[in-house]
């Protein structure tokens, strides 16, 4: 694929999925987007939303995320949301009807993402970015899971065997022109 634009995918992001497991990584996420933006290039924000009859509701029994402020993205976030994207998404993945025009209309063919969960949502947006022909990016030490670190281990694990084992990478590969550098004073 040509290359295109970069974004950053801050997957999920959500009041109802920050828990004690998961916690750890919003000050890192906010601090990435915060950098990533400096630099001036695209955020998307995906707010998973789930529904009466879903299939999580269906099948896992789970009626968590259909209302707010579970479905709220962190407050942390807030100063960076105004100046993304929000995607609502009823799946795991951004590549909703919605979410494929955003990626047509903005040319990202490069997306990079972090958030929660790492074996869920993280990695099936990595994936069918892979099977669209993108050029995805998982970040590491950027996502988590709410489920705890084997889940997280075990999502990383799978990302690189479904995506490569190269585009597994940690925040110190992300390239020096896509984030202004951390303030170290």
């Amino acid at each position: 694929m040509a290359s295109g634009r970069p974004v950053l995918v801050a997957t999920d992001m959500q009041n109802g999925f920050v828990r004690e497991q998961s916690a750890h990584i919003v000050p890192v996420v906010v601090d990435l987007v915060r950098r990533w933006q400096a630099a001036g290039n695209d955020t998307l924000f995906t707010r998973y939303l789930n529904y009466p009859g879903s299939p999580f509701e269906r099948f896992f029994g789970w009626r968590k995320l259909q209302d707010a402020p579970e479905t709220d993205i962190v407050p942390e976030l807030a100063p960076y949301v105004e100046h993304g994207i929000v995607l609502d998404k009823p799946i795991y993945s951004p590549f909703t009807v919605e979410g494929e025009k955003l990626f047509q209309q903005h040319g990202w063919t490069e997306p990079y993402f972090c958030g929660i969960a790492t074996e869920s949502c993280v990695l099936k947006g990595a994936v069918d970015a892979f099977e669209r022909g993108f050029t995805p990016w998982l970040i590491t030490d950027a996502c988590a899971s709410h489920a705890g670190s084997e889940a997280h281990a075990a999502g990383l694990l799978v990302a690189s065997r479904f995506i490569g084992p190269g585009q597994v990478i940690t925040q110190a590969n992300i390239p020096s022109s896509l984030v202004v550098a951390t303030d170290r004073s």
